[in-house]
């Protein structure tokens, strides 16, 4: 299923690989993506996409008319060379917009010729260029299901709920998962394999995560593995871009310390990477965060697999990370100021929109 794998926490190099296979498509390019904002970085791939059009390579863009920062003229140059361009769900001012609203596509994916996939955390912005992130760059047979996926999701692009059936069925393939989520309190798939994989993880559990929020079942499994001596490491950013989901999110950490969890804070800039590796055997990539928000509301999309060479990158990328963080301070947090720990509390009905 893969011929070669590359991940990329740099969004410099990372651009700099997108664009190159960009510029060498001969038949399709697939965008799927949260954000693409009007700034150098977005022009970039502006300009690259309507060059693919002129040339007649065939290119379909779904993007998320929520987190989209574009003018409605951005992509006039592309229409008018033949290629598509479809806004995910518009946003609808009073009606219901603390539900339907916030079922947001979160998705990123780029698909080159059935040959080169991309997949990971990674938007299209300027402001993103110092941050961490985790996009893997896939070569194989692999880009074929992807290719699938997204072209149903480009069709059904304004329904409520994406194709219920295709769109909850976990595709296996080899030693490879997708799962794909959709808004739903009940379902929610990929916090579900979450939940397997930690429930069963014998050694250590890495993760990597922008936003921090864990439902009850998976605080518990966290909990219940490192409590079991499994060496349990998860990886935030000290601040991330959601200063709201930061405060929330430290409340819970005294209780994570108190039961073994390990908290590291990296400090440099905003960590926004999406991955965990189990026992060094089993990876996971994608799209959705460690949260209420994604596993509940948002279209999420994920690779899980066993794969020596994309293990060993995942590692060497946390490892190196690591290197960056900080230890959770118990003793530190436990005396932060009282209206801090008043905001955690007043934050707690709204969590699961953040």
């Amino acid at each position: 299923m893969f011929n070669n794998s590359v991940l990329f926490d740099d969004n410099n190099l990372l651009f700099e690989a997108m664009l190159k296979d960009i510029a060498e498509a001969r038949t399709y390019i697939y965008l799927e993506t949260y954000r693409i904002k009007e700034d150098e970085v977005g022009a970039k791939f502006r300009e690259a996409l309507e060059t693919k059009c002129k040339e007649g390579v065939k290119v379909k863009i779904l993007v998320d008319s929520w987190g989209i920062a574009v003018s409605p003229s951005y992509f006039t140059k592309i229409i008018q060379y033949g290629g598509q361009v479809r806004y995910f769900k518009k946003f609808k001012f009073f009606i219901d917009i603390f539900t339907k609203n916030h079922r947001r596509n979160h998705r990123k994916l780029l698909l080159i010729d059935d040959k080169i996939t991309y997949i990971g955390s990674s938007n299209y912005t300027s402001y993103s260029l110092v941050w961490r992130e985790s996009v893997l760059r896939i070569e194989g047979e692999i880009t074929h299901y992807f290719n699938k996926i997204f072209r149903e999701s480009f069709l059904i692009y304004k329904k409520y709920h994406f194709n219920k059936f295709s769109h909850k069925k976990i595709i296996k393939f080899g030693d490879f998962k997708i799962i794909q989520d959709i808004p739903s309190i009940y379902f929610q798939r990929i916090r579900k394999e979450f939940t397997h994989l930690i429930n069963h993880a014998r050694h250590e559990i890495l993760i990597e995560t922008p936003y921090f929020l864990p439902g009850f079942k998976l605080r518990k499994s966290l909990m219940d593995a490192a409590n079991r001596g499994v060496d349990v490491k998860i990886l935030v950013p000290k601040n991330s871009d959601v200063k709201l989901a930061d405060i929330l999110r430290n409340k819970y950490l005294g209780l994570f310390y108190k039961n073994n969890v390990n908290i590291l804070f990296y400090t440099p800039n905003n960590l926004h990477a999406k991955c965990m590796l189990i026992d060094n055997e089993i990876f996971e990539i994608g799209s959705p965060n460690f949260d209420y928000r994604s596993f509940r509301y948002q279209y999420e999309i994920a690779l899980f697999g066993n794969h020596d060479e994309t293990n060993k990158a995942i590692r060497k990328h946390i490892l190196e990370t690591i290197k960056y963080c900080e230890v959770f301070d118990y003793h530190k947090w436990h005396s932060r100021p009282l209206i801090e720990k008043i905001f955690e509390w007043l934050m707690l009905p709204i969590r699961y929109l953040l």
